[in-house]
This record gives C-alpha cells, structure tokens and sequence, in this order.
C-alpha cells in the first residue's frame, strides 16, 4: 500500500530561516559595533599611538664626524672640522624650468666660483632653458635615426649641445651665476644629494635655512672634514675617507650594507681610516619626517670612538726629517744615479707596537713620501739574513757552537765564478767572528752540510728540495717571506722562488740573495732576535676610548696586548749565540756595523749588502747591476727596548771610474738611534 507524502509548509520554514539570518546579522553588527566603540572610546589612546608608529618615517642624518686619532703620547693626530654646508637634492616632479627659477632666486645669497663655468656647462644651461630652440638644431633625418633606434636620445642631445654656437652663449653675469648654480644641481645622479657648497659662510647658511620652503629641494647640514695637526707626517698611512658623494666603495657595498649603512655613508677606504672603521665610524642622528621640507631631530648622532696609536710623531717627524736630509744627501754622490729610496722602521721588540715607520723616495728632485713601501716593496736583504741561516746550521747539527771553518773561496763544479766573501780571504773563522764580519764562506759550507755533502774544490752539488724547505721553515718561523699580520689592510709576502731549480742558489739563499722581503718583515725577524725568539705581530693600534665631548680623551675601552705568532724552533743556546754574534757585529774590532749605532747604548745589529738588478729602460728586461744596503739592529743588547731597521734599494752600482759606495745606511741609522735616544734615553 503506498504511503503519504507529509505535507511541508514552505512559509513556515522560510519564515524561520529569516528569523535566523536575522540574527546573525544582528549578532554581526553588534560585534563591528562593540569594536567601533572599543576603538573609539575605551582603547582610543592605544590605537591612536599605533596608527601614529605605522605612519611614522625616520631617517638618518649624514655621516657623524669620525673618532679622533691620537699617538702613543695622546698628542691629536687626526681630528674633524665642522663645515656648514648647503645641499640640493632634486624631488619628483620638478622640472628643468622649476630648477632653474630656483637656482636664479638663490644666486644673490651664495657665493661660488663662477670661473669654474665651461661652455658645456653653458650650453646645458641654454638646452635646458630654450629646449626647443635645440631640438631646431638637429635635422629631421636625425631625429627619425632615433626613432628607428640607430642612435640614442642622449646621441641626439650632444648633436644639440655641439651646434649651439659660442654667440648664443655669451651670458651676461645674470645668467651665468644661475648657469653655474644649475650645473651644479643637476651633477651626478638625478635625485642623488648633491653638496652645492661644503664650506658656506654663516649668513649663506642662514638664508638657505631660513627658506628653504621657497628653495625647494634646498637644505642646510653640518658636515666636516678630517683636518691633521701635524701636517703630512704619516699622513698616508692614517688613510683617507671618503666623501658623501662617493660614499661606501661599490666594491665593498654588501658589506657595507649589512652592517647598516647607506650607499652615500663616508667610511675609510684606506689604511688607518679603513682597518679601524668599525671604531672610527660615528653613529648618525635620527629625524622624524614632518613634511617634503622638513625634519624633526628624534635622536642625536655621536662622533666615534677614539683610538690611540702606537706611533710617537715626535720620532715619526725625526726619521722623516733625517730620511729626506739623507736622499738629498745621497743624490749627490757618485754611482747613486739608480738609487731613489730609503726606509726606516723603529719597533718594540718586546711589544710588536711600531714606534716609527717612514719611507722617502726621490721623485723629480724631490724626496716625497713612499712609506706604503715598507708593507708592499720587497727588497733583496743580503747578510742581514745570515743570523737565521746560522740558527739551520745548529739546528741541524751542521755546525757547532764555537767551529772553526776556513774561509776561502770555494769552486762548485757548473758554477763558473768562485764564490767568496766581501773579504777575499778572512782565514779560519768561528760562528761569532763569521758574523761580526759577514763571512758569506762560513754560510755556504754550512748549507752544504745541512745539504748532507761535505765541501771540496769544484766539487758537485746535488740539488735537494729537502734542504731549501729546511732553510726556508727557518726564515719564515721569522717572519720572511709570510705575511707579518700587521694590522692594516694591505701588505705584501715579498717575491719568493716559484719553484726551486738549481742547487747553487742554495747557496744564494743562505746569504740573502735569492729571495725578497718587505721592511716590515724584515723588522718583525730583527725584533724576534731581539727578545730571544718571540715573533710578535707587529701593530699600530694601542688603544680604543670612548669619545668625549671635551678637548680630554674618552674613558679606555680596550687596549691590544702584544700577540705571539710563533716562537724560534731552537734551543736557547743556539739564539744566545747569534744574538752573541750580532753584539760582536757592532762592537768588536773589525765588526762591520761599528758606529751603525753608538757604543754607549750597547747595540746589537746586523749590515746587509746585496746584489741587486733592475730595468733602467723601461722595456721589461733587467739590464743594470745595482747594490742594496740594510741595517737591523737593536739597543741594549742584554734588554732590548727598541729594534730598528734602515733598507736602501739600489744605493749604489758597481762603477769601473769611481770605486764608490754610498754610506747612507750607516749615516741614518746613526742620526736616528741618537735622536731615538734623545727621546726615550738609553
């Protein structure tokens, strides 16, 4: 039987369903309801706060002045002056015209340098003032070459820009300030910030201050600019920052940015200013935005951290003074045609701090500043190395404390000159007297021991690559030939052998004449013997103080503790003994570096004479045969407070006419260790 379908009242449920939708619609508004009046009246303060922080712009100031640089005196090297300056950065929407109506109604309030007008300046001016007058100088053909893209729009503006004649820009005084002060506007990038004056007077700053709503895009800031008391002295290894239009170096952007700072940030880009950055860098100010014109300080900006260097200018002033009296000097001799640099290094050997670091070199009859040289131009050193080579030979048992050995010249089978010391013939020497008279003998039949032969006239030597590296650990566990880690950003591991191919320049090495080291190497291996084996890592920073708002210096925040690289691989015995050596060097009858130094400081010290070749002619070929002499040395000899080095490349040349060598090693290093002591006594 089929059942009944129920009948189902439609109003009914549609009624409901309305009532329903009703409700929550009511339930709906109630709640936007509740959260207008929460907005409005109970959290209204809350919400008005937040909204301000979302529509609220900051920006940074320009770069705070930089921290000072002071000596190890605290004498102020490098400092900041404050320069009132005018700056114009073009906004969005303002066109050639606008910019030149605004330039022509500054010009009577700003003094610049209109001489520095060009007729292309000029000629921009007029293409920007009369651009259809321009646009009439091209042809039609040109301008359809840039619509079929055989030529750019900028191609076209300079056909514009050549055909304005010399008449058409003969300005009368008017137009020329205002085509100047354009030119200036509109230099470099389009909305970059230009520096339209870095040094403006205080009623130019004033007017542009005063109003600026009318001078739009116009602004005043204070800048400044590294200023040095004392002149050039160390100037270029202090380094240089960059200025606000060059801002962080492109090559360096990623990082620069990472750390926070913008493109147009002034930040050391060299030496000094570059290897502490992170101390001298000041912090900028913060403003808040207030309208396109105007700015409200939130927060101050501060200048950077101080830092304290090693360097004493007083000393630094002396060995300048003493390196450019002695060039001059030295150009006056004979054979000294080649000659055209000398330097000087005066170090703690019991800190690693550098007391004194200048290089002079002769440049069109004048001595100029080259200290760079001593971080990246390697010299041939001679037998300053000789101490180094005789440690190999204890070391490695090829000779003994106190062995005789005859001096001679010796004859290896190849090898068509006999190899003999700067004295033909000093007989049969020690290990103390080898080094007080620089016996190249003594060196060489070591290095044939430690080469595992025994020497014998003509005889052959066999090439061992064992023996190099073993000579060759040695000088670099004292800083020759390996970067010395001196704490600045640039710095050479001077010219070492590619590959080692002959078993005679075994013999080379040994006596410095086979590879080339930089005088600050060459100081960090004088300065190891010094202290009895020690290799510091030389450096420039001594300290970093917070900044102050006095004439005073900040409160010490860090101060650099001497840092040891390595120590000398040897028994003590063995360094006593050359440090024996090296006293006997300078203060035995016969001893080459007698009166290097005077007798009364108790010196110790090593001289150095090296053959040298270089190319005179430019053509890339090695021609002419020169001479290079050093000094290393160090004061008192049984507690050393100092260690000097004294280098002078190509002093003179071998001369058939005139025997004569150049004294100008000796005659520094005397004048600077007495002044040394002038200073810092004995």
């Amino acid at each position: 039987m089929r059942k009944r379908r129920k009948k189902i009242n439609y109003d009914k449920v549609t009624k409901t369903r309305f009532i329903v939708f009703l409700i929550v619609i009511i339930l709906l508004f109630s709640i936007v309801g509740i959260k207008i009046v929460n907005v409005m009246i109970f959290n209204n303060k809350e919400y008005k706060t937040e909204l301000a922080d979302l529509t609220h712009t900051e920006v940074s100031g320009t770069s705070s002045p930089r921290g000072r640089i002071y000596d190890r005196n605290y004498n102020i090297i490098v400092d900041n002056k404050s320069l009132k300056t005018i700056v114009y950065k073009k906004e969005k929407g303002v066109s050639n015209m606008d910019m030149i109506d605004i330039a022509a109604k500054l010009i009577d309030h700003i003094d610049l340098d209109y001489s520095k007008l060009t007729l292309r300046m000029k000629r921009e001016y007029l293409c920007a003032k009369e651009p259809n007058y321009c646009y009439s100088l091209v042809t039609k053909k040109e301008k359809e070459k840039v619509k079929q893209k055989k030529i750019t729009s900028n191609d076209l503006y300079e056909l514009e820009l050549t055909r304005v004649s010399e008449e058409k820009i003969q300005f009368d005084e008017f137009n020329t300030k205002v085509a100047y002060l354009f030119y200036l506007m509109n230099k470099g990038y389009t909305f970059d910030e230009k520096i339209i004056k870095s040094d403006a007077t205080d009623s130019e700053f004033a007017y542009v201050s005063e109003h600026n709503e009318e001078l739009v895009g116009f602004n005043t800031k204070l800048d400044w600019e590294r200023v040095y008391p004392y002149g050039d002295t160390f100037k270029t290894i202090l380094g240089k920052v960059s200025t606000t239009t060059q801002g962080i170096p492109a090559e360096e952007k990623d990082y620069y940015l990472s750390k926070g700072y913008s493109l147009n940030d002034r930040v050391g880009i060299s030496y000094i200013e570059k290897q502490y950055e992170e101390y001298l860098h000041g912090e900028k100010a913060l403003y808040e935005v207030v309208n396109s014109h105007e700015t409200r300080l939130v927060k101050e900006g501060s200048r950077g951290k101080d830092i304290v260097l090693t360097i004493d200018m007083n000393l630094q002033r002396e060995v300048d003074r003493i390196l450019t009296e002695q060039i001059y000097y030295a150009k006056t001799e004979a054979n000294t045609e080649y000659f055209d640099h000398a330097s000087v290094i005066i170090q703690d050997p019991n800190t690693g701090e550098i007391l004194a670091m200048s290089s002079k070199k002769w440049v069109n009859g004048e001595a100029k500043d080259f200290t760079t040289s001593v971080l990246t131009s390697p010299i041939t050193p001679g037998s300053i190395v000789k101490g180094a080579s005789m440690l190999v030979g204890y070391n490695t048992g090829a000779v003994h404390i106190g062995e005789y050995i005859k001096d001679e010249c010796i004859k290896i089978a190849g090898i068509k000159k006999a190899k003999c010391s700067s004295v033909d013939n000093l007989g049969t020497i020690n290990d103390i007297t080898a080094l007080a008279k620089s016996s190249n003998v003594y060196q060489f039949k070591i290095a044939i021991r430690v080469n595992g032969q025994e020497y014998y006239h003509n005889m052959p030597l066999t090439f061992k690559q064992s023996s190099f590296d073993t000579y060759r650990e040695m000088y670099h566990s004292f800083g020759l030939g390996v970067k010395t880690g001196i704490d600045l950003p640039v710095e050479s591991k001077g010219v070492g052998a590619k590959q080692d191919k002959a078993a005679g320049n075994l013999l080379d090495y040994v006596i410095g004449q086979y590879e080339t080291y930089t005088p600050i190497q060459i100081s960090q291996y004088i300065s190891t013997i010094a202290n009895s084996g020690s290799r510091l890592k030389p450096h420039l920073l001594k300290e970093v103080h917070s900044s102050s708002e006095t004439d005073q210096i900040g409160e010490l925040e860090f101060k650099v503790e001497k840092e040891v690289l390595n120590t000398i691989n040897t028994d003590p015995a063995y360094m006593n003994r050359v440090r024996e050596g090296f006293i006997a060097v300078m203060n035995s009858p016969g001893g080459y570096g007698v009166g290097y130094m005077d007798y009364s400081v108790r010196p110790a010290g090593k001289t150095g004479t090296s053959q040298s070749f270089i190319d005179t002619d430019g053509n890339g070929v090695i021609d002419t045969e020169t001479i290079t002499s050093s000094f290393i040395g160090y004061y008192p000899y049984d507690y050393p407070k100092m260690s000097i080095v004294v280098t002078a490349p190509d002093s003179s040349h071998p001369n058939s006419n005139i025997d004569h060598r150049s004294q100008i090693t000796y005659r520094i290093s005397r004048q600077v260790q007495q002044k040394y002591t002038e200073l810092y006594g004995y």
